[in-house]
């Protein structure tokens, strides 16, 4: 298991045109960059989220969803229609296709979750970086978390997030748990 120093001390100190890094993000997560920007661009994924688009959930409606989401503590119907449907199935193929995927999720253009391999602490992602700086306003970009320490794997994750792309134009993003002491060097 490497430590959070080895880590630390790989830490990139770069800035890329649309790519936002977390200072204490490993540099072996960069090399990943087209391999997480391509998940962006898979038919079931794009599909999932124009058809999700498309029902144009009124925020009101996605905040109650979330507290919803929140105060139920076990899987209920709704969530597990995320965990199932057809982009789920997608996204548990790309976990399950490397050792270092730990988890991921799939949003909108408002940043609900589309589909997810596990459930997630909340519904509505749209008010945190991991949607915003991948979503970008419509235009896409990566986006790399800071490094953390996940009790309930006992590995240091970071969250990757990646534009889903249509046409040019980001309509949704993902987000990938990478777990660092898989990853290597």
């Amino acid at each position: 298991m490497k430590s959070l120093s080895v880590i630390a001390i790989l830490a990139l100190l770069l800035v890329l045109p649309g790519v936002s890094f977390a200072e204490d993000a490993p540099a072996n997560v960069k090399k990943l960059a087209p391999l997480l920007m391509a998940y962006g661009e898979k038919p079931a994924i794009i599909k999932a989220v124009i058809n999700q688009n498309a029902e144009k959930l009124s925020l009101k409606v996605i905040k109650k969803r979330d507290a919803k989401w929140r105060a139920t503590s076990g899987v209920n119907d709704f969530i597990k229609s995320l965990l199932e449907n057809n982009a789920a199935k997608e996204l548990l193929k790309i976990e399950k296709s490397k050792p270092y995927f730990i988890e991921i999720f799939l949003m909108d253009n408002q940043g609900a979750n589309v589909a997810m391999t596990n459930k997630t602490g909340d519904y509505w992602q749209g008010d945190e970086a991991k949607w915003q700086e991948s979503y970008k306003g419509g235009v896409g970009a990566l986006h790399v978390g800071k490094v953390e320490f996940d009790e309930s794997v006992q590995a240091y994750l970071v969250q990757v997030s990646v534009p889903v792309m249509d046409n040019g134009k980001a309509i949704g993003a993902i987000t990938l748990g990478i777990n660092l002491d898989e990853l290597g060097d």
